[in-house]
């Protein structure tokens, strides 16, 4: 709770939050967070059975957070949706929980915050997703730094991007790069969190600047068996099909002939010859200069052929 807080003064609200309570809580009355799209995956079953035969052993070490969902007596989980999965799962039918007074700014902020600082195990698009939502409850609370007549709605972008830098211990372009690849469309961020080696994530940065419709043209592509697509291709693509929009059959007709290319670059005899320097050590003494060697070897050649 303690990183919520400082997460959302820092950000969004310097004022002090409002204090929380400690309340036990019957887990049917719990609810997933649905503010917004954050995108933190759950954990696998095996995973999950494994935090709760911990959870047996140990005991609870940590409450979850929630705040009350208005009208109902019902709870939304800010933090610790494994924790409650694995929980239940370890047979419990309450759950200690901080219930906390919250907005969707402050909401979002505990919910990425928490996860973002203490989750080592998050793919880049889990981090890009959170970013993203982090920056949506910054930018929509207003909090600039100049007069938007001055700088405008840019600046204002990068101003809570610093600040979201800054206080993750970050770069600027990490988070870029974050939220960027976040943008794709699920079967590639699949590819990316699952199957990396097929899907570079220097390609994965390129195919991003695509839009959703166009994006699906590459799932094909990185569903090949023993073919990954790599940076050079991609850029030639690129290249040949600007985004953010292309046609399919503009965009494998480009990819072909990026093949087509490698095919024939591959099959070209290599420009240079190349010699095992040992076998030749009894001679290279007494030959001089590489470049004299070449010349006897021309010479040699041209004897044999005449």
């Amino acid at each position: 709770m303690e990183i919520g807080n400082r997460a959302y003064e820092s950000l969004i609200d310097p004022l002090p939050t409002a204090a929380s309570t400690i309340r036990e809580l019957p887990l049917d009355k719990l609810r997933p967070f649905f503010t917004t799209d954050i995108g933190f995956h759950p954990y696998s079953p095996e995973k999950l059975r494994a935090f709760a035969q911990q959870l047996l052993e140990q005991g609870l070490l940590e409450r979850i957070i929630v705040r009350s969902i208005p009208n109902s007596d019902e709870y939304e989980i800010l933090a610790g949706h494994n924790r409650t999965a694995a929980w239940r799962m370890a047979g419990h039918d309450t759950i200690p929980a901080e219930v906390v007074a919250a907005n969707d700014a402050r909401a979002i902020i505990i919910a990425t915050a928490t996860n973002l600082l203490r989750r080592q195990e998050l793919t880049i698009i889990e981090r890009g997703k959170a970013y993203k939502a982090m920056l949506e409850a910054k930018n929509r609370n207003g909090q600039r730094n100049a007069a938007p007549e001055t700088f405008g709605e840019n600046r204002q972008r990068y101003n809570a991007r610093k600040l979201v830098a800054d206080f993750f211990g970050v770069t600027e372009y990490e988070i870029r790069k974050a939220i960027k690849l976040a943008g794709l469309i699920p079967p590639l961020a699949d590819i990316l969190e699952n199957n990396p080696r097929k899907l570079p994530i220097a390609c994965a940065e390129l195919i991003a600047d695509y839009d959703a419709a166009t994006q699906q043209a590459f799932v094909e592509m990185c569903s090949i068996e023993d073919y990954t697509l790599n940076k050079a291709t991609m850029q030639s693509i690129v290249h040949t099909c600007p985004p953010p929009s292309a046609n399919h059959q503009d965009i494998f007709a480009a990819w072909r002939q990026v093949r087509a290319r490698e095919t024939q670059r591959r099959a070209a005899p290599p420009k240079k010859i190349s010699f095992d320097r040992r076998k030749f050590a009894p001679y290279l003494e007494k030959l001089g200069s590489d470049k004299e060697i070449e010349e006897l070897f021309l010479e040699f050649l041209r004897q044999r052929v005449n």
